[in-house]
């Protein structure tokens, strides 16, 4: 059965899938599968392969995407001797111990704008271990001569780009684009996807503007623009596009290693208090 599951681990990184592995690391007494048993779980509840049903294993299940929301793995021990077992009739008995770890593939950056900040941003992101898309519309900035370390290198308008491409929900997309207007038009299309993160470079006096005249012409919501996280970056003082570019990435591998509730209200500065949605 495991050569399902890692068939099926192999698929789901090349699409950009989230998943968590669930494997069994001990076992003592009765119980329906052996140490290394595996079942594969996907962000939307679907799996592969079993660890022996039962309530254990949708406890499992609920851990593992949970784990996947979290990116951080977790143990989990199970007595199939207690009540726990018994409601739901299993006639095993005996301790498992599963171990649950979320699996993903180097996660794709998009980079729209390849001026300064961009640069910087895509070849330390790339150091990072992101997989790094560049997307502008100037031939001069975006090329393989300035990023060689960068997986693709598009040069498009940028809109007309967005308007025809498919980002999966697992990708972080940054707006670093030249000026007011690009910027806006990359949000435009950008705002209303569901993605990992979405980040808008510039002042809070800018993304005030920005957001505005969105919300002014209709063509994004409150609920959109509040998964945004503006002004970007972590709050270093970053001045230098260098030092930008290192905020931006810090706040990446914050959420990537599951830190983002400490920076949740990221995407509610540029907003008056009285317009800001509330969050459970």
């Amino acid at each position: 059965m495991n050569h399902e599951i890692f068939a099926a681990i192999g698929e789901a990184l090349t699409k950009g899938d989230e998943v968590a592995l669930i494997t069994i690391t001990s076992s003592n007494g009765s119980t329906p599968q052996r140490v290394g048993a595996k079942m594969l779980v996907y962000a939307d509840g679907r799996t592969v392969g079993t660890i022996g049903g039962g309530c254990y294993e949708h406890d499992a299940l609920g851990k593992a995407r949970e784990a996947l929301r979290t990116r951080k793995p977790v143990t989990a021990k199970y007595d199939l001797n207690d009540d726990f077992a018994e409601e739901t009739g299993l006639v095993c008995g005996g301790q498992m111990e599963v171990f649950i770890e979320p699996l993903e593939a180097p996660p794709s950056l998009f980079v729209f704008g390849a001026g300064h900040v961009g640069y910087y941003l895509a070849r330390a992101a790339s150091e990072a271990g992101f997989e790094v898309h560049v997307i502008d519309d100037r031939a001069a900035f975006a090329n393989r001569e300035r990023f060689p370390f960068a997986a693709s290198v598009v040069v498009d308008d940028i809109p007309s780009w967005l308007g025809q491409a498919a980002l999966p929900s697992s990708a972080y997309a940054v707006i670093v684009t030249r000026g007011h207007r690009n910027d806006l038009d990359a949000l435009q299309h950008l705002a209303p996807l569901e993605l990992r993160y979405l980040g808008l470079i510039g002042s809070r006096a800018k993304v005030a503007r920005i957001y505005d005249q969105l919300l002014g012409e209709g063509l994004s919501t409150l609920e959109h623009l509040s998964r945004v996280h503006a002004p970007i970056g972590l709050d270093i003082g970053a001045v230098t596009p260098q030092e930008i570019a290192v905020s931006i990435v810090a706040e990446l591998i914050a959420i990537r290693r599951g830190k983002a509730r400490q920076i949740a209200d990221a995407s509610l500065r540029w907003m008056p208090k009285a317009r800001a949605p509330q969050r459970s």
